[in-house]
């Protein structure tokens, strides 16, 4: 199939970030066409963002439903839809475009329960659709790299999985009422039960379980709100046990002043440590025991998995943008050959899906089990 993928969007008007992001991350590897999209629920904000982005001013709709069953009928009607919404429209987005036949790829978390997120599993395998979920940091070369060794057992027996994602952008205190009017992010009711949980909690764990190939069976966690008059958690800290006797732990803050965005994980084996930081993301340190620490990089590193996710020549930085874009180009592969008849390819195995997605709410719901519980060891639910 040589033409790209047509793709419509749902979010992601005038002045949001991670919509912009989601259309660069679509075109880097130039295999979709952005040609339709509910960027606003205002009329006005609507035709004026989809304006801006050179949309047919009949495509520029103003309700995701009106858009998923206009769109369904088209002869050249989308066949995926990105969703960056906030957290409370992921799942009645994502049903409205399943329930019409067209793939979705959806910003995290899946949504705002455990019981939602396995609905829309169900859909998207009646469906017989892609439903992926857009967990950037697994798209770095490196981070894969670190995966394949882990598989091929080159650190060895997993002992310990450390795990950070840290900001200091929620770190300013804030007037009574402020953050629920002027960021949804603090709003219960668009945010779901968990803030930084939610938020970016649930990348470190997805990062964790991603290269580690380990799904805890239970956590010890405690939730802290240090900003006075905010509703949801701001900092979070777990414990982390796995069945094969590995320990873990996962902390996730968005009051941690002076960090940026730290996105850091270092996995522990017998034969050898692996350490990133996404900051550095050209750079993977492994130590092997009783060894020196050295420093492995994209474009030399020799492995499958690397290489596909590898775009320009060794010493070139590639970043954010790219490790994005990989997940995009992975959800291409797939989408054509399901829209052949053909099984998923193997480069496109370490695509995040659905099912990606309800482990991560299993997670955050046993997360928020154990706080209520007095920070005490919680099962988590099965998937």
């Amino acid at each position: 199939m040589q033409r790209r993928i047509r793709l419509g969007m749902v979010g992601g008007g005038q002045g949001a970030f991670i919509g912009a992001v989601h259309r660069i991350a679509a075109r880097i590897d130039d295999q979709y066409e952005l040609v339709a999209g509910a960027l606003s629920s205002d009329p006005q904000r609507a035709r004026d963002s989809g304006a801006a982005l050179h949309l047919a001013p009949e495509r520029c709709y103003s309700d995701y439903r009106a858009m998923a069953q206009a769109e369904a009928a088209r002869a050249d009607g989308i066949e995926a839809v990105a969703i960056v919404t906030p957290n409370h429209l992921h799942a009645p987005v994502a049903t409205a475009f399943l329930e019409a036949g067209i793939h979705v790829i959806c910003d995290k978390p899946l949504g705002i329960s455990l019981a939602e997120g396995r609905a829309l599993a169900a859909l998207a395998q009646r469906q017989n659709l892609l439903f992926a979920l857009t967990h950037t940091y697994s798209g770095y070369p490196l981070l894969r790299h670190a995966k394949a060794m882990v598989e091929t057992g080159e650190i060895g027996e997993l002992r310990l999985v450390q795990v950070e994602y840290s900001q200091d952008w929620l770190a300013d205190a804030i007037a009574a009422g402020g953050m629920n009017e002027g960021n949804w992010h603090n709003d219960p009711h668009k945010a779901g039960p968990g803030g930084t949980l939610l938020d970016v909690g649930l990348h470190a764990y997805h990062l964790a379980q991603f290269v580690s190939g380990l799904t805890p069976h239970a956590v010890l966690a405690e939730l802290s709100t240090f900003v006075p008059h905010r509703t949801l958690d701001d900092h979070v800290q777990v414990m982390l046990r796995y069945a094969n006797g590995a320990k873990g732990t996962l902390w996730a803050s968005q009051v941690a002043t002076g960090c940026e965005n730290t996105v850091r994980l270092r996995l522990f084996g017998s034969k050898a440590q692996l350490d990133f930081d996404q900051e550095q993301p050209n750079a993977l340190w492994c130590t092997p025991q009783g060894g020196n620490r050295h420093l492995l990089r994209p474009g030399r590193v020799d492995s499958a998995a690397a290489r596909h996710a590898t775009r320009v020549p060794a010493g070139h930085p590639e970043g954010y943008l790219e490790a994005f874009a990989q997940l995009y180009l992975d959800a291409a592969l797939a989408i054509r050959a399901l829209q052949a008849g053909l099984p998923v390819p193997e480069a496109a195995r370490w695509l995040p899906t659905v099912a990606d997605g309800v482990a991560g709410l299993a997670f955050a719901e046993a997360v928020l089990r154990s706080h209520a519980a007095g920070a005490s060891w919680t099962t988590l639910a099965d998937c």
